[in-house]
């Protein structure tokens, strides 16, 4: 009888610890992650275009917390455009809209936000994402802004496919 009883308290036990376990793991929320190929490619399609039009850039691309990901630069490419490439992703990925944005809309509604550390107000940095899920951010810099954010555009539609 003892047996019994410890038995089925072990199996109520079981029971509870698997259901707290399953219903803890289902209410988690599921996204996608931007991962390091998806990163890689998107960073040597850019610079391939860049190389083919003679620009020097330097090409950044962070995770959806902001974490530099990827990284690549022409050694011939302004060092000064490093951070900036880099602070491009950046703001992409904290707003989740082209960095252009800011320079053509947002500062005239918001003057003063142009202070704000990192934030880059001119084209270069793109958000990534899968379907509509902010992923990440490229940005790109060594060349003019619309230069740069053409070469972050050439990045992203490389990649388009592996976004879905």
């Amino acid at each position: 009888m003892r047996i019994a009883r410890r038995a089925l308290a072990a199996v109520i036990v079981a029971a509870v610890v698997a259901s707290a376990g399953f219903n803890a793991a289902s209410a988690l929320e599921q996204k996608p992650a931007l991962s390091v190929e998806v990163a890689e490619k998107a960073a040597m399609a850019c610079d391939k275009y860049a190389r083919a039009k003679g620009w020097k850039m330097n090409i950044a691309v962070l995770d959806d917390g902001g974490g530099l990901l990827y990284f690549r630069r022409d050694p011939a490419s302004f060092r000064g455009s490093v951070d900036i490439s880099i602070n491009k992703a950046w703001t992409a990925t904290q707003f989740g809209f082209p960095t252009r944005l800011f320079g053509e809309s947002i500062v005239k509604a918001a003057d003063g936000i142009q202070y704000t550390p990192r934030l880059i107000i001119f084209p270069g940095g793109l958000p990534i994402k899968a379907g509509e899920v902010l992923i990440g951010g490229i940005g790109v810099s060594g060349a003019t802004g619309d230069q740069d954010e053409e070469c972050a555009k050439v990045g992203l539609d490389a990649v388009k496919e592996m976004l879905k």
